[in-house]
């Protein structure tokens, strides 16, 4: 063999192996074509709202909770930054309420249609994708920038699904229980609404 044709086989063979390498999922990258077409219009991120009104069962003794939280996620993996910005809480109160994201995007009974925990893994609460913990109130307002371990993107997008606010706070599954385990003992669903796709937002 000439060198010239030594060479062109050599190529072949490591061209060969690169691909291979990156058919196996972990050392190719995830081109952007693959994203949401929102994602191209707003520089690889993708934004999501959710505008909160009190559940249609409220309780009377329950204060009625209005606003919005926004999400936003750099496509495809970076972490979720949610803002919470909800009023109508007691003025007299800072009590920590838990807020967490819900399976469905169902409204149709108040907030108790929106199912469990969203838990596409089966773990025990409060590792849910959709635990985000407790917030306290100010001054009747909740105005908070926190991260989350769900994502918008893949088949465990939570966009669609439902954002809950309890009238307790979270146990945080200390409380000895099975029903810590599934919803850390939070109480009654006040307030819910359904997380949908929006256009760019400004989380501060």
């Amino acid at each position: 063999l000439n060198m010239f044709t030594l060479s062109c086989l050599l190529f072949t063979l490591i061209a060969g192996v690169l691909n291979v390498r990156g058919s196996s999922g972990t050392q190719s990258k995830v081109s952007i074509s693959d994203a949401p077409v929102e994602v191209a219009d707003y520089n690889s991120t993708l934004y999501a709202t959710c505008e909160m009104k009190p559940s249609t069962t409220l309780p009377l003794s329950q204060p009625e909770i209005y606003g919005q939280v926004l999400f936003k996620q750099v496509y495809p993996d970076g972490q979720m930054q949610i803002i919470v910005n909800l009023r109508g809480f007691p003025t007299t109160e800072s009590a920590e309420r838990a807020i967490h994201i819900h399976q469905f995007g169902d409204l149709s009974k108040g907030c108790s249609a929106a199912g469990p925990h969203f838990n596409p893994l089966q773990q025990n609460h409060a590792n849910h994708p959709g635990d985000l913990g407790n917030f306290a109130s100010s001054h009747g307002q909740i105005r908070k920038l926190v991260t989350a371990k769900a994502t918008l993107f893949g088949t465990e997008s939570v966009l669609g699904r439902s954002v809950v606010v309890h009238e307790r706070e979270d146990d945080m599954g200390n409380g000895g229980d099975e029903e810590s385990l599934r919803s850390g003992n939070a109480g009654q669903r006040i307030a819910c609404c359904v997380i949908g796709l929006s256009k760019n937002v400004k989380l501060y």
